[in-house]
């Protein structure tokens, strides 16, 4: 039975990065060149992550009982895009209550099993809030998949994305304190994981962490992961390579900070056959975080049993 999952979970990761691949393709002629990179990065590279992902006061274009909208801190010239955009599910205690924020997958295809884990949070006490990740739900420009121009060769679009997509979180907590909540929750999947552990290094009043098979090590992520092979091949081909990427490491990485949340309410999930987020990767990444507990399921990057054991792991925690 080990070696048939096995199997099966190589050949779902394996369809799934070459439909990636395939996106990928569709937009190599906006794939970044080596100048433009250079000059992204000397204006980047003084930054501190405070500054990076600065978050002013949201303004909401839209709001009701259950979404809100509003302009980014950090416009891409797509305006759909540019209007961050958050459905929030409070449980009866409301806004008062602690508020988890669920971050979705890259190509995230619908919000079906999001919903019910808001409902799961909701029967603990907990409020919810899905934010929709630059280029995703609400946010997809006209002509594209979900999520599809969210990670490309066009890599300082990408980097732009992210800050965007941090940035707007870091908005959203703030415009719930004002609501009157005073502790969070992150639970993040795969890219929407990148994105938490970002925020978590940055913010203060987070009382667990929760990162399903987070994309942990981004140079792996770009020059060895079968789901980034036709970027790098897009790269290489403009003369980019990881000493060029690198340099931007300490705006974008995981790795290069810490959340001040203790290590005993972080707990990471892995996927054992998984070569999208492997799991030396994401290890390495709780060991740099003093020791965050790790758990591993039997499934490689895409699959339910790591989602499972994950909330029953943070249901324990807060439960």
């Amino acid at each position: 039975m080990t070696a048939l999952r096995r199997q099966w979970a190589r050949a779902t990761d394996a369809s799934t990065c070459a439909l990636l691949g395939l996106a990928q393709w569709r937009h190599r002629h906006k794939a970044s060149t080596r100048r433009e990179l250079e000059d992204y990065l000397a204006l980047c590279e003084p930054m501190t992550r405070e500054q990076y992902y600065a978050a002013p006061p949201l303004e909401p274009l839209g709001e009701s009982s259950g979404h809100i909208a509003w302009s980014t801190p950090h416009t891409s010239g797509l305006d759909r895009n540019d209007r961050a955009s958050a459905w929030l599910q409070p449980c009866e205690r409301g806004w008062s209550a602690p508020t988890v924020l669920i971050l979705h997958a890259l190509m995230s295809v619908n919000d079906v099993g999001y919903r019910r884990l808001a409902s799961k949070f909701n029967a603990l006490g907990w409020n919810a809030a899905f934010m929709h990740l630059p280029f995703h739900y609400e946010r997809r420009p006209s002509g594209y998949l979900n999520g599809e121009l969210a990670i490309t060769a066009h890599v300082v679009q990408s980097a732009e994305g992210l800050r965007q997509g941090v940035s707007e979180l870091r908005q959203l907590m703030a415009w719930l304190r004002a609501k009157g909540c005073s502790e969070f929750g992150i639970y993040g999947t795969s890219y929407g994981g990148w994105t938490g552990a970002l925020l978590a290094s940055l913010e203060q009043d987070i009382s667990f962490i929760a990162l399903l098979q987070p994309i942990a090590d981004i140079e792996h992520a770009i020059w060895e992961s079968p789901a980034g092979a036709t970027m790098r091949s897009l790269l290489r081909g403009n003369g980019i390579d990881s000493a060029l990427t690198q340099r931007h490491a300490h705006l974008i990485s995981p790795l290069h900070g810490k959340p001040s949340t203790p290590p005993d309410r972080i707990v990471m999930a892995i996927g054992a056959w998984d070569r999208i987020a492997p799991p030396d990767r994401v290890e390495a990444l709780a060991a740099a975080w003093d020791g965050a507990r790790v758990i591993t399921s039997p499934q490689g990057h895409f699959g339910y049993v790591a989602a499972r054991d994950m909330f029953a792991s943070v249901h324990k925690m807060i439960g």
